[in-house]
């Protein structure tokens, strides 16, 4: 990937909504299903990052932030377009996250994956250095969340 091929935004008012919703509700195992109307209210309230296409303005990867600002945040809905992985969009798109959650001072960043561990590791992420006291709440009958 060149760098000037792909542009990093943190603006919601450029996150391609449609697309987002698409990407999530059929491909990401995490969010299949999700609703229209609870990804906008997800994006509506958090911090949204994006990579795009510089040439189309087409956004190619997408992540989420859900934070308090000041102590706590959990980065989720990270995915890349399939069409353009294995060119440095993703590690691009949390180089970049990872620069914008250090100007935050946060003292916890979460994130859960199945598939990208590595990818994550090179940005300071690690296991969870007392799993045991760490506890979930699930919903008793997952909605399309």
């Amino acid at each position: 990937m060149t760098e000037a091929a792909y542009r990093f935004s943190a603006d919601t008012a450029e996150m391609d909504r449609d697309q987002i919703h698409r990407w999530l509700s059929t491909e990401a195992y995490w969010a299949l299903g999700r609703a229209r109307s609870v990804q906008d209210a997800a994006i509506d309230a958090s911090v949204n990052f994006g990579m795009f296409e510089v040439a189309t303005g087409r956004q190619v990867a997408y992540a989420r932030l859900v934070t308090d600002s000041v102590t706590f945040a959990w980065l989720c809905d990270v995915f890349v377009d399939p069409t353009v992985r294995g060119r440095g969009v993703g590690v691009s798109l949390i180089e970049n996250v990872g620069a914008a959650l250090d100007t935050l001072n946060l003292r916890r960043v979460a994130l859960a994956t199945s598939t990208a561990h590595g990818l994550y590791a090179k940005f300071g992420f690690d296991v969870v250095a007392a799993p045991e006291h760490w506890m979930e709440r699930r919903a008793v009958a997952p909605a399309a969340s």
